[in-house]
């Protein structure tokens, strides 16, 4: 006989924040939860949104902290906290401490890269929201994905 190993995966509930709903119902529900929690970050900090069917919030993750310029993001990460969490549809967003909402090439090119591992596991990317000095770009706004 051979001893196989079992493994358990399992969310962990580290915090809660308050914000005014649980609920994304427009563009503007999910800004501004990710401008307030991004607000006054020192370096790249790169925000996981995991939404049910119905838009609520099932998820809030912090999936990457990086540097003054560049973060660390690849879509298992992403998608690991997408799928515990059961989501329908995610929204990712970044912070840029530079203050300029303007998305790089990599910005561009790991949006293209989550929205099509989203389309073959079934979780929607809807929107790559960058935050900067109190303002925000929608990439999906911006024709950008």
């Amino acid at each position: 006989m051979k001893r196989l190993n079992v493994i358990s995966l399992r969310m962990v509930r580290e915090s809660t924040y308050r914000f005014e709903t649980n609920k994304i119902r427009c563009p503007n529900d999910a800004y501004k939860l990710v401008t307030e929690y991004l607000r006054d970050v020192d370096r790249e900090y790169c925000l996981l949104l995991c939404l049910s069917s119905r838009n609520t919030i099932t998820a809030l993750e912090v999936v990457s902290i990086g540097s003054l310029d560049a973060a660390l993001v690849t879509p298992r990460e992403i998608f690991k906290s997408a799928i515990l969490s059961n989501s329908a549809c995610i929204i990712l967003a970044h912070a840029h401490p530079s203050g300029d909402t303007t998305p790089s090439q990599d910005d561009i090119e790991l949006t293209a890269r989550v929205k099509s591992a989203g389309e073959i596991i079934g979780i929607e990317l809807l929107d790559h929201i960058i935050v900067a000095d109190g303002q925000h770009f929608s990439l999906r706004e911006n024709g950008l994905m």
